[in-house]
């Protein structure tokens, strides 16, 4: 569950006067949902720059699609933390368009959430370079859906 904006504020107020002024509105966001110490430092390893997403613009509904998809808050927190990019993959572009086509392909509601949990780098890959012609290819060997 979503945290409101005063617990936010609050996080972010006390790690400053603890000292930690490097702390990110973005960061102290996903810490009040219970993120792990251990994926915030996965997940800004990745970032070139400082961990600085809007929370409003991009965060929440990032943590918004997954859990659309049927994944837990669990489930989303430990797939960025084995694929921290998928934090910073389009909605719109990656991340609908893999569930949409993994559900045309005849995975339902649940089965979406699971592949994207436990294989959270294949939205990553292109639909149109990399995954439907290995689907492709596969049927082609005589397997089926």
């Amino acid at each position: 569950s979503l945290s409101g904006p005063s617990s936010v504020c609050s996080r972010i107020l006390a790690r400053s006067s603890s000292g930690r002024h490097d702390v990110t509105a973005a960061e102290a966001y996903l810490e009040s949902l219970g993120w792990s110490e251990e994926t915030m430092n996965k997940l800004k390893s990745r970032y070139q720059a400082k961990f600085n997403p809007n929370v409003d613009a991009s965060v929440k509904p990032f943590l918004q699609c997954l859990g659309d998809l049927g994944l837990s808050d669990e489930q989303v927190q430990k797939s960025v933390g084995c694929f921290p990019r998928l934090f910073r993959l389009s909605l719109k572009n990656n991340l609908k368009p893999f569930a949409q086509w993994l559900e045309d392909l005849g995975l339902d509601k649940p089965q979406v959430a699971k592949a994207i949990a436990k294989f959270p780098n294949m939205c990553g890959l292109s639909l149109e370079a990399n995954l439907k012609p290995l689907v492709q290819w596969l049927e082609d060997l005589g397997l089926d859906k």
